[in-house]
Protein backbone atom coordinates (compact mmCIF):
# COMPACT_ATOMS: atom_id res chain seq x y z
CA UNK A 1 0.00 0.00 0.00
CA UNK A 2 0.86 3.69 -0.98
CA UNK A 3 2.60 5.75 1.84
CA UNK A 4 1.06 9.86 1.09
CA UNK A 5 4.90 9.99 0.85
CA UNK A 6 5.15 7.90 -1.94
CA UNK A 7 1.58 9.11 -3.48
CA UNK A 8 2.77 12.81 -3.12
CA UNK A 9 6.14 11.67 -4.97
CA UNK A 10 4.41 10.54 -7.68
CA UNK A 11 3.66 12.88 -10.75
CA UNK A 12 0.00 13.82 -11.84
CA UNK A 13 0.69 12.02 -15.06
CA UNK A 14 1.79 9.05 -13.53
CA UNK A 15 -1.18 8.63 -12.11
CA UNK A 16 -3.53 9.06 -14.87
CA UNK A 17 -1.12 6.24 -16.50
CA UNK A 18 -2.28 4.35 -13.45
CA UNK A 19 -5.66 5.09 -14.08
CA UNK A 20 -5.54 3.50 -17.78
CA UNK A 21 -3.51 1.07 -16.47
CA UNK A 22 -6.03 -0.39 -13.90
CA UNK A 23 -9.18 0.14 -16.87
CA UNK A 24 -9.81 -3.52 -17.69
CA UNK A 25 -10.51 -2.65 -21.54
CA UNK A 26 -6.58 -1.42 -21.35
CA UNK A 27 -4.80 -4.73 -20.09
CA UNK A 28 -1.96 -6.19 -21.75
CA UNK A 29 -1.69 -2.34 -23.56
CA UNK A 30 2.00 -1.15 -23.61
CA UNK A 31 2.85 1.02 -21.53
CA UNK A 32 4.68 4.42 -23.67
CA UNK A 33 0.93 4.04 -25.23
CA UNK A 34 -1.06 4.36 -21.70
CA UNK A 35 1.94 6.95 -21.00
CA UNK A 36 0.55 9.04 -24.57
CA UNK A 37 -3.24 8.74 -23.49
CA UNK A 38 -2.38 10.26 -20.23
CA UNK A 39 -0.30 13.35 -21.64
CA UNK A 40 -2.51 13.76 -24.17
CA UNK A 41 -5.26 13.71 -21.77
CA UNK A 42 -4.19 15.46 -19.17
CA UNK A 43 -2.78 18.47 -21.90
CA UNK A 44 -6.61 18.25 -23.42
CA UNK A 45 -8.68 19.00 -19.94
CA UNK A 46 -6.14 21.65 -19.09
CA UNK A 47 -6.50 23.73 -21.84
CA UNK A 48 -10.20 23.84 -22.19
CA UNK A 49 -11.94 26.90 -21.38
CA UNK A 50 -14.74 27.04 -18.01
CA UNK A 51 -18.00 26.29 -19.23
CA UNK A 52 -21.12 27.30 -17.51
CA UNK A 53 -22.52 23.70 -16.06
CA UNK A 54 -26.30 23.78 -17.04
CA UNK A 55 -26.66 20.58 -14.38
CA UNK A 56 -28.78 20.70 -11.27
CA UNK A 57 -26.33 19.86 -8.29
CA UNK A 58 -27.82 17.74 -5.48
CA UNK A 59 -25.84 17.02 -2.46
CA UNK A 60 -26.27 13.96 -0.31
CA UNK A 61 -24.04 11.46 1.85
CA UNK A 62 -23.34 8.24 0.31
CA UNK A 63 -20.55 8.79 -1.26
CA UNK A 64 -17.71 6.76 1.18
CA UNK A 65 -19.41 3.72 0.84
CA UNK A 66 -19.23 3.63 -2.58
CA UNK A 67 -15.67 5.54 -3.38
CA UNK A 68 -17.77 8.67 -5.00
CA UNK A 69 -17.11 12.70 -4.70
CA UNK A 70 -19.06 13.04 -7.34
CA UNK A 71 -20.89 11.83 -10.36
CA UNK A 72 -22.35 13.66 -13.78
CA UNK A 73 -26.28 11.80 -14.91
CA UNK A 74 -26.96 13.31 -18.85
CA UNK A 75 -31.08 12.29 -18.37
CA UNK A 76 -31.78 15.06 -16.50
CA UNK A 77 -28.32 16.96 -16.28
CA UNK A 78 -27.11 16.56 -12.38
CA UNK A 79 -24.25 16.43 -10.38
CA UNK A 80 -23.93 14.47 -7.11
CA UNK A 81 -21.91 16.01 -4.80
CA UNK A 82 -21.50 13.80 -1.97
CA UNK A 83 -21.42 15.64 1.56
CA UNK A 84 -19.59 12.53 3.65
CA UNK A 85 -16.57 11.80 0.72
CA UNK A 86 -16.14 15.89 0.73
CA UNK A 87 -15.72 16.24 4.28
CA UNK A 88 -13.08 13.54 4.69
CA UNK A 89 -11.22 14.77 1.27
CA UNK A 90 -11.38 18.23 3.39
CA UNK A 91 -9.68 16.36 6.57
CA UNK A 92 -7.55 14.29 4.82
CA UNK A 93 -5.91 17.14 3.02
CA UNK A 94 -5.55 18.50 6.65
CA UNK A 95 -4.07 15.44 7.79
CA UNK A 96 -1.38 14.94 5.10
CA UNK A 97 -0.42 18.95 5.35
CA UNK A 98 -1.49 19.41 1.38
CA UNK A 99 -3.84 22.50 2.31
CA UNK A 100 -1.16 24.14 -0.01
CA UNK A 101 -2.47 22.28 -2.90
CA UNK A 102 -5.84 22.01 -2.32
CA UNK A 103 -6.98 25.54 -0.37
CA UNK A 104 -9.96 25.30 1.50
CA UNK A 105 -13.33 24.70 -0.10
CA UNK A 106 -10.98 23.31 -3.40
CA UNK A 107 -12.22 20.06 -3.04
CA UNK A 108 -15.68 20.72 -3.38
CA UNK A 109 -14.94 23.28 -6.52
CA UNK A 110 -12.86 20.82 -8.16
CA UNK A 111 -15.39 18.68 -7.93
CA UNK A 112 -17.74 20.88 -9.70
CA UNK A 113 -15.56 21.72 -12.17
CA UNK A 114 -14.69 18.05 -12.93
CA UNK A 115 -17.95 17.06 -13.39
CA UNK A 116 -18.47 20.09 -15.76
CA UNK A 117 -16.07 18.44 -18.10
CA UNK A 118 -17.82 15.23 -17.89
CA UNK A 119 -21.16 17.12 -19.19
CA UNK A 120 -19.02 18.89 -21.64
CA UNK A 121 -17.57 16.02 -22.72
CA UNK A 122 -21.36 14.12 -23.16
CA UNK A 123 -22.93 17.11 -25.31
CA UNK A 124 -21.02 18.21 -28.14
CA UNK A 125 -18.34 18.67 -29.94
CA UNK A 126 -15.35 18.61 -27.01
CA UNK A 127 -16.14 14.78 -26.79
CA UNK A 128 -14.91 14.07 -30.37
CA UNK A 129 -12.07 16.53 -30.40
CA UNK A 130 -11.14 14.86 -27.56
CA UNK A 131 -10.93 11.59 -29.23
CA UNK A 132 -8.94 12.67 -32.11
CA UNK A 133 -6.09 14.43 -29.84
CA UNK A 134 -6.25 10.99 -28.43
CA UNK A 135 -5.56 9.46 -31.97
CA UNK A 136 -6.99 5.85 -31.23
CA UNK A 137 -7.75 4.60 -34.64
CA UNK A 138 -10.43 2.18 -34.52
CA UNK A 139 -11.33 2.14 -38.31
CA UNK A 140 -9.44 3.23 -41.59
CA UNK A 141 -11.53 3.42 -44.80
CA UNK A 142 -9.24 5.22 -47.54
CA UNK A 143 -8.94 8.91 -46.33
CA UNK A 144 -11.80 8.30 -43.53
CA UNK A 145 -10.76 7.48 -39.70
CA UNK A 146 -12.87 6.31 -36.90
CA UNK A 147 -11.51 7.42 -33.77
CA UNK A 148 -12.20 5.26 -30.81
CA UNK A 149 -12.96 5.65 -27.03
CA UNK A 150 -10.36 5.22 -24.71
CA UNK A 151 -11.63 4.64 -21.20
CA UNK A 152 -10.52 6.67 -18.57
CA UNK A 153 -9.25 9.48 -20.91
CA UNK A 154 -12.16 11.44 -20.11
CA UNK A 155 -11.72 11.12 -16.11
CA UNK A 156 -7.90 12.28 -16.76
CA UNK A 157 -9.11 15.10 -18.84
CA UNK A 158 -11.93 16.21 -15.82
CA UNK A 159 -9.23 15.94 -13.44
CA UNK A 160 -6.30 18.17 -15.54
CA UNK A 161 -9.16 20.83 -16.31
CA UNK A 162 -10.43 20.72 -12.37
CA UNK A 163 -6.84 21.34 -11.34
CA UNK A 164 -6.52 24.42 -13.80
CA UNK A 165 -9.53 25.95 -13.53
CA UNK A 166 -9.36 25.99 -9.37
CA UNK A 167 -5.58 26.94 -9.57
CA UNK A 168 -4.68 23.49 -7.59
CA UNK A 169 -1.18 23.01 -6.64
CA UNK A 170 -2.04 19.14 -7.88
CA UNK A 171 -4.22 17.28 -9.91
CA UNK A 172 -7.28 15.85 -8.06
CA UNK A 173 -5.96 12.43 -8.88
CA UNK A 174 -3.26 12.61 -6.29
CA UNK A 175 -6.17 13.40 -3.87
CA UNK A 176 -8.08 10.58 -5.08
CA UNK A 177 -5.23 8.13 -4.47
CA UNK A 178 -5.03 9.30 -1.14
CA UNK A 179 -9.09 8.71 -0.52
CA UNK A 180 -9.02 5.00 -1.73
CA UNK A 181 -6.01 4.28 0.77
CA UNK A 182 -7.20 6.32 3.55
CA UNK A 183 -9.55 5.14 6.22
CA UNK A 184 -12.66 6.18 5.99
CA UNK A 185 -12.91 8.39 9.08
CA UNK A 186 -11.07 11.53 9.66
CA UNK A 187 -8.15 11.24 12.43
CA UNK A 188 -8.46 14.37 14.24
CA UNK A 189 -12.32 15.81 15.36
CA UNK A 190 -14.42 18.57 14.46
CA UNK A 191 -14.28 21.12 17.05
CA UNK A 192 -11.26 19.96 18.36
CA UNK A 193 -12.99 17.07 20.04
CA UNK A 194 -11.53 14.17 21.08
CA UNK A 195 -13.24 10.39 19.22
Amino acid sequence: MSTPADLAATDDIEFGVRLLAATSTHEGRDRELLLHWATVATEFGAGLTPAPSRARVVERDGGLEHGLLARYTSRPATVELYTDTLARAEALVDELGWRHWYPPGSVRAAALAHEAVHELLHHGPVGAALKRALGHVVLRAGGLRLYGHVAGAEEIAAHAHARTACGLGRSPLLLTAALATADTHPTTAPHGREK
